[in-house]
């Protein structure tokens, strides 16, 4: 059975503004300065809500900006349109943008999606076709490190890469497709010595489901948390595959959630508004509620 929850949600807001998301996407907890930060794809924008006073920042950057993930010697590790790019955050709302790596083959009109470090702090991220509506399975999942900069493709043939999350033990590696075409949840064994997945196998088939897979998250259960896209859910799958916890929220598009807060017990959902109808309050937001459960924080880039 199912357990359904309610819980309380809180929007992310400003004092003047109500915030709309285009394509809100990324959400992560930095610990050391108690504050969440997110992007909004389409807007070339990366957000900042500081957990203790409330008050959030924004910064524009030069080209669309999908993901981004800690750097443990500062600033930011981020997937971009084309590349993977370090960031630093300046307080004056400047972007210092140095571009480390970009694919060895890539066509026009592409960009990376969805990324994020494994538990050594690997950067991982895929790259998708920006026009969704173009039924091609053009993407590629690649691993970036300092030393041995941007891979080959470890994983081919994705149409919308997304749900990059590893187990607490960081020996599964988990990868979803977001695309109408494909909406499956794959699981690797991974290793962590040398980074490798391998022993792909389907772990949750979504086009029988409410939603298609987009981002993910990891509980102390070892449960992955997913953003059930088009059907305003975030759901929770055991490590067997089994669907045992569902959350309905107010946004019909969640893109992506990540545990954070003091305790590592809150959830920060993010959402899409493009294409979401202009009366719609939610579309676009960014929430905040608690699960019940406990997380992980995001294992910083190594750099």
């Amino acid at each position: 059975m199912v357990n359904l929850q309610t819980p309380e949600i809180t929007r992310v807001t400003t004092p003047h503004a109500t915030i709309r998301c285009g394509v809100g996407e990324s959400p992560i907890w930095v610990a050391k300065e108690a504050a969440w930060y997110w992007v909004d794809i389409t807007a070339k924008t990366i957000w900042r809500l500081d957990a203790s006073s409330g008050v959030v920042s924004s910064w524009q950057t030069a080209e669309m900006i999908a993901c981004l993930s800690p750097q443990n010697n500062g600033g930011f590790i981020a997937g971009m349109e084309s590349g993977i790019f370090h960031l630093k955050l300046a307080t004056d709302g400047k972007v210092q943008a140095q571009h480390l790596a970009a694919p060895a083959t890539s066509e026009m009109g592409m960009r990376f999606n969805d990324g994020r470090c494994d538990r050594q702090g690997r950067f991982w991220s895929g790259t998708m076709l920006i026009d969704m509506s173009v039924p091609r399975a053009a993407g590629h999942l690649y691993r970036y490190t300092r030393e041995q900069g941007i891979s080959a493709p470890f994983i081919s043939n994705l149409f919308v890469q997304n749900g990059l999350a590893w187990s607490p033990d960081g020996r599964t590696m988990y990868l979803s497709d977001s695309h109408p075409n494909s909406q499956l949840i794959w699981a690797f064994d991974y290793d962590t010595d040398s980074g490798t997945p391998h022993n792909q196998r389907l772990f949750v088939d979504m086009k029988t489901m409410d939603g298609r897979p987009d981002g993910a998250a990891i509980d102390t259960d070892g449960c992955y948390w997913i953003c059930a896209n088009d059907a305003g859910l975030i759901l929770r799958f055991t490590p067997e595959g089994k669907l045992d916890r569902q959350i309905a929220v107010p946004m019909k598009k969640p893109t992506m959630c990540c545990f954070g807060g003091d305790k590592l017990d809150t959830l920060m959902v993010a959402s899409i508004a493009a294409g979401q109808a202009a009366d719609d309050e939610w579309a676009g937001a960014t929430i905040l509620l608690n699960p019940g459960v406990q997380g992980y924080a995001e294992t910083a880039f190594v750099g």
